[in-house]
């Protein structure tokens, strides 16, 4: 069973930056793609970005590109979210996730999900 651990939340000031790490706890592991999505209060879970774990593609939803850059060590089994000028809005709770045979921007396209990391932007 795989699990992903994220860490790397916490508070930071508008036009600040954070960075999100996602470690997987098996030795060998290898999805199609792993993604970020983070869920607002009273919101539904949205789509940040991706990346496939082999070619190293990149997809961003509109609202992060330009700020967000998503990244991946093999080696490590880790994959990382950089968050630059950072805004109120992007306040939410981000999690992990890693989908075994298909790329896509729903949350049912993702069959293993980290515990999620406060992310907390103050104006």
């Amino acid at each position: 069973q795989v699990q992903l651990v994220e860490s790397g939340g916490g508070l930071v000031q508008a036009g600040g930056s954070l960075r999100l790490s996602c470690a997987a706890s098996v030795r060998t592991f290898s999805p199609y793609v792993m993604g970020w999505f983070r869920q607002a209060p009273g919101k539904e879970r949205e789509f940040a970005a991706a990346i496939t774990w082999s070619g190293g593609s990149r997809y961003y939803a509109d609202s992060v590109k330009g700020r967000f850059t998503i990244s991946r060590d093999n080696a490590k089994n880790t994959f990382y979210l950089q968050m630059n000028s950072l805004k109120p809005e992007d306040t939410a709770i981000y999690y992990c996730a890693a989908a075994l045979n298909r790329l896509g921007r729903e949350p049912d396209h993702y069959d293993y999900w980290g515990q999620g990391t406060q992310v907390t932007v103050s104006s």
